[in-house]
């Protein structure tokens, strides 16, 4: 599995950096993706978040969420993807932070 960064370069909404998809590169699930992945920095301005892919609905005039990935067993499962996504942005950020250096140093 490969995780793609999307970078937020519009800046809206506030405070979201980048939507993240998980590539499956073997397995039963080999060429297809899963979308909806959002990375945000924390309100609190401590680190940074991430949102599972959800589908919003309506009850009664009040807006909910359904998580579209959920555990079978080990709710820890989760833990590991939203680790993995954030060292995928880290290393995305460290990658464009090199290579902006370096346009700019040839510039």
């Amino acid at each position: 599995m490969t995780i793609k960064i999307l970078p937020n370069e519009k800046g809206n909404p506030v405070g979201k950096l980048a939507d993240a998809e998980l590539h499956f590169t073997s397995g039963a699930l080999e060429g297809l993706k899963l979308i909806g992945f959002g990375i945000w920095e924390r309100k609190s301005g401590n680190g940074r978040n991430v949102t599972f892919p959800a589908r919003q609905y309506s009850v009664n005039g009040e807006r909910r969420s359904f998580s579209l990935l959920r555990p079978t067993v080990d709710s820890t499962g989760q833990d590991r993807i939203r680790d993995l996504v954030l060292e995928a942005y880290a290393a995305y950020e460290a990658d464009h932070a090199e290579t902006g250096a370096a346009k700019a140093a040839s510039a």
